[in-house]
């Protein structure tokens, strides 16, 4: 099939079999940033700990928005993003996720929309298991504020990711 942009969605119990599979075949893994307070320096989604060959997400569709996910965790993640960023304000943590995505050395960052926004868990797209309310939340070009556009570019420029010419 020659070389295609595969990802391997490698979440969840991830044994050595797996980490072999995936890197036999050269696939990107995913590193969740939510994933990675709640243990100390050796949590592999850690950004620090994520090589190039993965794509680094601040959460993803099946995770809550990263200010739903603040809102909810618990004390002793909340404190160890706080170190881990230097000091932390509640009401900007999804741009220190965003700032710590986009700074690592993983080859792609993703930021869900819901994040470069600073949505709650109101516009959480999907729970896993739950058979109703999921995939209704709905982008609306008035979110994308000249503010919003010009943090993301400076940042996106700042860490060497820019490659779209916003309008």
């Amino acid at each position: 099939m020659g070389k295609l942009p595969f990802l391997a969605e490698d979440l969840g119990i991830i044994t050595p079999e797996v980490e072999a599979l995936r890197d036999r075949f050269d696939f990107p893994g995913m590193k969740i940033l939510q994933f990675a307070f709640g243990s100390d320096h050796r949590n592999p989604y850690l950004p620090f700990n994520c090589d190039r060959n993965f794509v680094i997400y601040t959460g993803t569709h099946d995770n809550d928005t990263t200010v739903g996910w603040y809102t909810n965790a618990n004390d002793y993640d909340k404190q160890r993003l706080a170190t881990f960023v230097g000091g932390l304000v509640p009401e900007s943590g999804n741009w220190a996720m965003i700032r710590l995505a986009l700074s690592s050395v993983a080859n792609l960052a993703i930021v869900p929309l819901q994040d470069l926004f600073g949505l709650g868990s109101e516009a959480r797209m999907n729970t896993p298991g739950k058979a109703e309310g999921n995939w209704e939340w709905r982008f609306d070009d008035s979110m994308l504020t000249p503010t919003v556009r010009q943090q993301f570019v400076a940042l996106t420029e700042l860490y060497g990711r820019a490659t779209h010419q916003w309008p």
